[in-house]
């Protein structure tokens, strides 16, 4: 038996402006979408074009404030082939939320407040 993955979910706030910075951030883009028929939510399938794995960005018509994420340390990582190019880009974007010097790798924040790990290639963590 095995199982094989597919995506991840993370609910966003305002879905434009989370698309927006997934592709200008990350070079991420939609590949699907599914919209309820009552207009209640949209899923959108973001992807980076080299890999099966989705990012799901879920959005819901009725919520009415960003979501709290608290102490959530959850985060997603990514392996970059220009790491100097994506940092001046996400110093730039002024995205950047966390930098461990001492690993050589650092993290930077979505709209929603979710962190995303930037790791250059020759780092395997």
């Amino acid at each position: 038996m095995k199982a094989k993955f597919i995506h991840t979910n993370i609910n966003v706030f305002d879905l434009e402006k989370s698309l927006k910075f997934y592709e200008k951030a990350l070079g991420m883009k939609e590949k699907r979408r599914f919209e309820h028929p009552e207009g209640n939510f949209i899923l959108v399938y973001i992807t980076d074009e080299t890999s099966d794995i989705e990012i799901e960005l879920t959005w819901l018509r009725d919520r009415e404030k960003p979501y709290d994420l608290g102490d959530n340390e959850i985060h997603l990582a990514f392996r970059v082939d220009d790491f100097e190019g994506f940092y001046k880009l996400h110093k730039e974007m002024d995205c950047i939320c966390y930098e461990n010097i001492e690993m050589g790798l650092y993290f930077i924040s979505d709209p929603d407040g979710w962190w995303l790990e930037v790791v250059p290639e020759r780092l395997k963590v």
